[in-house]
Order: structure tokens, then sequence, then C-alpha cells
């Protein structure tokens, strides 16, 4: 309506979305059993924890090429089972759906009547073998799920059914889901391998296009499905920092150092150096590549001279160092010494 164009000019809908966040929903009555949980939570840290020490990672890693973490779909959806009064008998009846928000929408703007995702959501679920692209029985078995309850995966470019008359009485095509991150590797064209994206937004997602190979990481990164397009399937290495803009919106919203998060930059450029002040946002645990589930936030080198503007500088500097981190570790993995970043926001 904004952009002044009719539904019959509409070729088709796209969706990219949020990943790993985790919604279970009663597929006869459309509402969901559970608030959606979103990839920062960390509730389910102690059951990977478990799993690390029952020696499951490598196999886990091997399979998914994920980490075994509390960032990844499975481990929640399996909370939800094992929490939800009734819910797991539901499951195992038949009667939930699982999805991720790509999901959710699809089957939302369809009327109930298609349940699917894409590979480069279902990549970030624990539960997808990468290499043959399909749910991995053993792995639902060790996270106790019922596969009845999972989406059918599909391409990333496909026709996967039609609004069925939701938006404004058109019945328009929904013809593309791919995961944020992969969205924002693709539209920055990073189509050959090698080239890399960097997106900053809550948290800072490095991609590297590795082409129609799985390029297993020996420096703490993630091997995940970039996308696939005419019956190709291309993979990436992802270093995921949970933390990045989300320390800009804790100084404005919680220690109130800031109005606004436009007044950053002129706050930290009054601190000619750092003062041997540095930040360090675990606000959710750390993610690439250092994986510590447990690691909380600090400020370190405080002093009774410490300043605001110290503060803010040390802030924006975190998201630099970690991206530095993922960038080498990136550089390793490949063997490619990066000479260009492409970088959005997000």
């Amino acid at each position: 309506a904004k952009a002044g164009i009719k539904t019959d000019r509409v070729a088709g809908i796209g969706i990219t979305n949020q990943r790993e966040t985790t919604i279970v929903w009663d597929r006869h009555t459309g509402k969901p059993v559970y608030n959606a949980i979103v990839w920062q939570d960390r509730r389910t840290a102690a059951f990977c924890d478990q799993l690390k020490a029952d020696g499951l990672a490598p196999m886990i890693q091997q399979k998914t090429g994920l980490v075994t973490d509390a960032y990844f779909s499975g481990t929640k959806l399996k909370w939800i089972l094992d929490n939800v009064d009734g819910a797991r008998a539901k499951a195992e009846n038949g009667d939930l759906y699982f999805g991720t928000v790509d999901t959710w929408l699809v089957w939302k703007l369809t009327g109930g009547k298609v349940h699917v995702t894409d590979l480069s959501n279902a990549s970030r679920t624990l539960m997808l073998n990468i290499h043959t692209c399909e749910w991995d029985q053993e792995l639902l078995t060790l996270l106790t799920v019922p596969a009845k309850m999972l989406p059918e995966v599909k391409p990333s470019s496909k026709t996967y059914g039609v609004t069925d008359a939701v938006v404004n009485n058109a019945n328009i095509p929904i013809a593309g889901i791919a995961g944020d991150q992969q969205s924002a590797l693709f539209g920055q064209m990073c189509t050959n391998p090698g080239m890399v994206k960097n997106t900053y937004g809550t948290g800072c997602f490095m991609l590297m296009n590795t082409g129609d190979k799985a390029v297993a990481s020996n420096n703490n990164l993630l091997t995940t499905i970039a996308w696939k397009i005419h019956n190709k399937v291309e993979y990436a290495l992802e270093g995921s920092i949970f933390i990045a803009g989300a320390v800009v919106q804790w100084l404005r919203d919680e220690l109130q150092v800031l109005r606004t998060a436009a007044e950053i930059e002129a706050m930290a450029t009054k601190a000619k150096e750092n003062d041997g002040v540095y930040f360090v946002p675990a606000f959710a645990g750390l993610g690439a590549p250092h994986w510590n589930q447990h690691a909380r936030g600090s400020i370190f080198g405080l002093t009774r001279g410490t300043s605001r503007s110290l503060i803010a500088r040390a802030a924006l500097e975190s998201i630099a160092y970690q991206t530095m981190d993922v960038l080498k570790a990136m550089e390793a993995d490949s063997g490619i010494s990066i000479k260009e970043l492409r970088v959005d926001g997000g």
C-alpha cells in the first residue's frame, strides 16, 4: 500500500528471516504451545554441556557443521517438548509442528496448507545432515524429536505455495526463502568461492562462500549451507558473534550513557586513546571462535578517571576485535588471505 502497488502486480514474495528461533504450534488450531525461543536464549546450555561431556560434539559437528551450543534450534525444540505440559504426547501423535520463523510465516501465509523450510534455515537446527541435505535420524533420536513434526526441506528458490487470499484477497506465489545471513551473502553478490561479507546488527555474522565444498572448520567456525538454487547446493563458513550492535543498545537503555544510539560515534571519538579500557560484551556467552556458553560481559581497565567516552570507545572497539578474531579464523580455515570484506547492517 505504501508503495502504491496493487497486489495483482506482485509477481512473488520472498522470505528472509531470523534463523534458529524456534516455534512449535498446534497444526489444527494454529496456536503456538509456547513463546518463540529466540536464538540468543541460553536455557539449554546445560544440556549442550552434557552432550559434549558424553563425547558427542565431534559427531554432531561432522553431520551438521555446527558446534554443540544452545544457539541452535534443536535443543530449544527438545526443551519445549520436555517442559510444556502435553507437548511431547501431542508431537508424537502428529498434532504439533515445528518451524523456524520462515516455516511459521509460510504456514500462516498459506492458510496452514504448507509446512516447509529451506536448506539454509534447516542447516541451523542441529538436526539436518548438511551432506545428505536430509533430517538425520541419529540426531533426532539424540534430541528425542519426532520426525513427523518437522517441515519438508526445500530449495531456497522455489514456489512453495500461494498466499491463499490472506493478502488483500490475492493468491501471490511464495517463491523464495533464505536465512537472513545467507540472504545477505547473496545480496552482497558473494556468489563465488572465497568472497566474504560481514553483517553488523544485534550480533555480527561473517560468511565466506565455499562453493560446493563443505569446508570443515579447525578454528571453531561453522560450516553451513548457503543456499540451494537450480539443484546446486552451495556452502559457507560462518563466524557468529552474538553481541555487536546490541552493546550500543545496552549502553543506551541500561546504563543510559547515551540518549540515542547515534550519539556513540561522537562520544567515542572524544577519547583519543583507549587508556587500557577493554569491553567484552559476552551478554549471551561468546560465539565464534570461542564458543563459551558461560562467559559473561566484562569491562576491564576501569579507573576513577574512566569516562563515558572511554566506555563508548571500548564498546565500539569490542565489535572490531571480535570481527578480527573471526576474520583470522576464516583465513586459517580457508587458506585465503581476505583482501575484501563486503559489509552491511541488520
